[in-house]
């Protein structure tokens, strides 16, 4: 299997990340252009040379084609290995080496890659040491979600679970406290909340939120104050602004 990772942000990333495998790098243009290339398609084109990358120049054809499906290459376009998923021990393992208190994003069954990329890039922004997610159900790490990320998720770690619930109830058997984001009345207002230490935020499906089991199994839940006309924000853009209370917290 192959992934194909389109935009010279999610290439470059994936490129200095070095996690996956690259086989081929294609870019639009002729092959003489190699030698004028500049900016961020010349630092692609030095880390595919320094990798021993096959570089292929073409005009049309491929891109061509990721235009007719309204994938934004910009003239980039990397081929891959599968993105390299990661257990959860390794998750923590990287804030034990941060000497970091664990700081986790938790999603459960997000549909979109767009908003999984989204949250991706602003976790990565924050510090987050790992995301989890569903293996079933759920948006998994694509090539559409590196785009949408800028790259950021070829260097965060990515943990796939069988059971969201059973993965909450093993890390809070490890002293880390899980918060879940949710609308409900017993939800504390955000900024009253204790989100300082070891904490894993959960944030919802699109819609329809945490489901139930996932929020009794919540050591405690959150919500956003909403102080305009629309009643919710949608996942990315909530999740986003509870990683950045977390990380506000713990920089206090």
């Amino acid at each position: 299997m192959s992934d194909l990772i389109v935009g010279r942000h999610a290439a470059l990333e994936a490129l200095r990340a070095d996690r996956r495998r690259a086989l081929r790098l294609w870019v639009e243009g002729r092959d003489g252009d190699r030698a004028g290339a500049a900016g961020i398609v010349g630092e692609i084109l030095a880390l595919a040379e320094a990798r021993s990358i096959p570089v292929r120049y073409i005009q049309g054809g491929l891109f061509d084609k990721l235009a007719h499906e309204q994938a934004n290459a910009q003239g980039v376009a990397l081929e891959t290995g599968d993105y390299p998923y990661v257990g959860v021990q390794e998750c923590l393992a990287a804030a034990k080496a941060r000497r970091e208190p664990p700081l986790l994003l938790i999603l459960d069954h997000l549909q979109d890659p767009q908003n999984l990329g989204t949250l991706i890039r602003t976790a990565d922004a924050m510090g987050v040491h790992g995301v989890i997610i569903p293996d079933r159900r759920a948006a998994g790490v694509t090539a559409a979600v590196s785009n949408a990320s800028a790259g950021a998720v070829e260097h965060l770690r990515v943990a796939k679970v069988t059971n969201i619930s059973r993965t909450i109830e093993e890390l809070k058997a490890q002293n880390i406290w899980v918060a879940g984001l949710a609308d409900a009345p017993e939800a504390q207002l955000l900024g009253a909340a204790n989100l300082d230490g070891a904490l894993a935020l959960v944030v919802g499906a699109e819609g329809e939120g945490i489901s139930r089991l996932v929020r009794e199994t919540c050591d405690f839940l959150v919500r956003m104050p909403m102080y305009g006309s629309v009643e919710s924000l949608n996942a990315a853009v909530a999740g986003s602004i509870a990683l950045y209370a977390a990380r506000q917290a713990r920089s206090s």
